[in-house]
């Protein structure tokens, strides 16, 4: 089973680029805290980041993307294949997303929470997150796929696969109906429930 210690490290290029849309995104979210999404421009978050138009839309092609963009996908496909072998797949979701957040910094924890809680009250972005959800799955199914030796479009893959995106969109659900709940407590608490068989 690969390890993520032998995927390549970033360049200094890849460093840079990542430090930029670190801080665009960052700068984004404090002004979206303090005026609100739809009353923030794009031309305050390029004046906020001292970038330029140009720097901006490289990054981001629209205002929506500035709240959903992470690499929180691949990276939870990368620590999905060193989940242990004797796991099944479910259990090993479920301590791939506990190490997750587990190993995030505060300041993340605090980004993904506004995020989180914009995508809930947003349309716009609720209906942009759908398409990630897609390509989430997709991700997911192939992790899957490497670690059983199943075809990456074997339907019990994509069943799985498609069941860890459903409690995602559950605990989203719930954290807009109660923004004061726990994301990982949550996620942790709809794998579990995938995890012994979805009974009530």
């Amino acid at each position: 089973m690969p390890s993520r210690a032998n995927y390549p490290t970033p360049g200094l290029r890849e460093r840079k680029k990542a430090r930029t849309r670190a801080a665009i995104q960052s700068h984004a979210l404090r002004l979206f805290r303090q005026h609100g999404y739809q009353d923030t421009t794009i031309d305050q978050i390029i004046n906020a980041a001292e970038v330029s138009e140009t720097t901006f839309f490289r990054y981001f092609p629209t205002k929506e993307d500035v709240v959903l963009h992470d690499d929180f996908d691949p990276l939870i496909a990368q620590i999905l294949l060193d989940q242990p072998s004797g796991l099944s797949p479910i259990q090993a979701i479920r301590a791939t997303f506990r190490q997750h957040f587990t190993q995030l910094p505060p300041e993340q924890h605090q980004q993904m929470r506004d995020r989180v809680s914009l995508i809930t009250v947003e349309p716009a972005l609720r209906a942009a997150m759908l398409d990630q959800y897609s390509q989430a799955l997709q991700l997911l199914a192939d992790a899957i796929a490497e670690r059983t030796g199943r075809a990456r479009d074997d339907l019990a893959v994509r069943t799985i696969a498609g069941a860890a995106i459903g409690a995602m969109m559950a605990t989203l659900a719930t954290l807009a109906d109660n923004p004061a709940a726990d994301l990982p407590t949550t996620m942790d608490q709809a794998l579990e429930h995938l995890e012994t068989g979805l009974s009530l």
